[in-house]
């Protein structure tokens, strides 16, 4: 049964969302073809920022088992509204304070952006933690994340932990209305990374690159994206009223 749920901005149906993933799906499949690699290569990471946790059963119906979550109060109500039948990344800057509670619950940790936010993941976890390094990649002062030129010394830095593994990078490039705009950018974080793949301790093997959103994740996907993290733009086609 699909079911439809009501939000300030509309009505989640299950039904539309499914549609627009699959559509979203085969795009993604071609600009993965067109770079190369198969089908299935690049992950559709749901971003969850505009979706309330009473919408949560429709995403379930729709098919949706892993989001990903900007704050952590978010993050819990959602998993809670899930009954344990939903997964989380977690994608937006995440504070130190913080780490403690969101580090046992998600898969993944998108956007490490400091050595002292590394140390605090490395000090709480509890066995070998895989995460994402986020590039400041148009070295914007406005964004958070690791310059270009400094990601050696970063990546020589937080080697010194253990228990980190260092799975890749994300980045967001400034902000443009034409996806191909972006492009740039995402192939220059391709390119860092596969440089500190080669340059990096062996543990590190910077297989993701967390790139794209609603606006340019084709563009990424074409140009070495293995996740994309789009919101809005898929979810405003699955609403009504």
């Amino acid at each position: 049964m699909i079911r439809t749920i009501c939000h300030a901005e509309g009505v989640l149906d299950p039904g539309k969302l499914r549609d627009a993933i699959g559509r979203s799906r085969e795009l993604l499949d071609e600009a993965a073809r067109r770079s190369g690699r198969s089908p299935g290569a690049v992950e559709l990471l749901i971003a969850g920022k505009y979706i309330a946790p009473e919408e949560v059963h429709a995403l379930l119906e729709a098919g949706v088992r892993r989001l990903g979550e900007n704050r952590l109060q978010d993050m819990l109500s959602k998993m809670t509204a899930s009954e344990g039948a939903m997964e989380f990344d977690f994608i937006g800057h995440l504070q130190r304070r913080k780490v403690r509670e969101v580090l046992p619950v998600v898969r993944l940790i998108h956007a490490v952006d400091s050595e002292r936010l590394a140390a605090e993941i490395a000090a709480r976890a509890e066995g070998p933690t895989r995460v994402l390094v986020e590039v400041n990649i148009g070295e914007e002062e406005s964004k958070a994340g690791i310059l270009p030129e400094d990601l050696d010394r970063f990546v020589d830095e937080v080697s010194e932990h253990d228990n980190l593994v260092i799975g890749g990078l994300m980045s967001m490039p400034p902000m443009t209305a034409e996806a191909e705009s972006s492009r740039p950018f995402f192939a220059a974080t391709r390119e860092l990374a596969h440089r500190l793949s080669e340059s990096s301790d062996a543990r590190h093997d910077f297989a993701d690159l967390s790139m794209g959103t609603s606006q340019d994740y084709l563009v990424a996907a074409q140009e070495g994206a293995t996740l994309v993290r789009v919101g809005r733009g898929l979810i405003d086609q699955a609403r009504e009223g």
